[in-house]
């Protein structure tokens, strides 16, 4: 069996981080370092290649690991499984923080690429592309791994990052990518997505940046709509990963740590 958590700082663990991708585990290895110097920390590793098998990986891990309700911290396609897991199994969650997530609406998506893509030269647009297609390809592609990673670092969605020269040990695999969003992006287009906002019962807290190619808008609009309450906090110069931004790693741990403690 695929290795699929770990821990660090010692019991009891109060929080959980939710890698994103999918299929980028290890992701959130530097926060949860960071995190560990004053509380337990969990860090599950998604290893199905389905939405529904990741859900119940989760649920499986939280049960085992965890001593109680506990506070899931979810990033990007983590924040949507974080949401999707606190909707069905609402008795394990006690609070739910959703940072760079994705829009929860259709109508937000065009957005993300036409930005993405607007911040490219000429040249990296069309290496891009034919990144994306390659990633996207159905099949046994030979260079998928590797495509996947350099579209990463050329979609790093990154306002002013520092170097990070080990991306937190993460371990990149495209095939999980491709079968778990090809469900996830049905989701978010049937509305099933969205639907989930009625069955979540823990307070909701939203850490997005500003320069985050993925619409702020796209997840305040209609999670303020549906939830019976979200607290929503945009940081100033930040993109995608607020971690690695030089102008606002401190505020957003700052941020983070208050959102974990109450």
């Amino acid at each position: 069996m695929k290795e699929n958590i770990r821990k660090y700082g010692s019991q009891p663990y109060t929080v959980a981080l939710i890698h994103g991708g999918p299929g980028a585990a290890g992701e959130m290895g530097p926060v949860a370092r960071v995190l560990s110097e004053t509380m337990g920390v969990l860090e599950p590793l998604q290893t199905a290649d389905s939405l529904e098998g990741q859900v119940e990986e989760l649920r499986a891990v939280l049960e085992r690991e965890a001593s109680g309700p506990i506070t899931l911290a979810g990033f990007s396609w983590g924040a949507w499984l974080a949401f999707i897991l606190a909707a069905r199994y609402p008795g394990l969650v006690r609070k739910l923080i959703l940072i760079g997530s994705g829009p929860f609406e259709e109508k937000y998506v065009h957005a993300i690429s036409e930005t993405r893509f607007a911040r490219l030269s000429p040249s990296e647009r069309l290496e891009a592309g034919k990144l994306i297609e390659l990633v996207e390809a159905p099949g046994n592609v030979p260079g998928r791994t590797e495509a996947l990673e350099r579209l990463g670092v050329l979609l790093s969605d990154a306002y002013d990052p520092e170097p990070d020269p080990d991306r937190g040990g993460m371990k990149v695999d495209p095939d999980i990518f491709r079968k778990v969003w090809m469900e996830a992006a049905e989701l978010r287009r049937s509305g099933g997505l969205l639907a989930c906002a009625g069955l979540i019962k823990c307070p909701v807290t939203a850490i997005h940046g500003d320069y985050d190619p993925h619409p702020a808008e796209g997840v305040k609009a209609p999670l303020e709509r549906t939830l019976k309450k979200l607290d929503f906090i945009l940081l100033k110069n930040c993109g995608h990963k607020p971690w690695i931004e030089k102008a606002t790693k401190d505020k957003f741990y700052e941020v983070l740590k208050s959102e974990l403690s109450s």
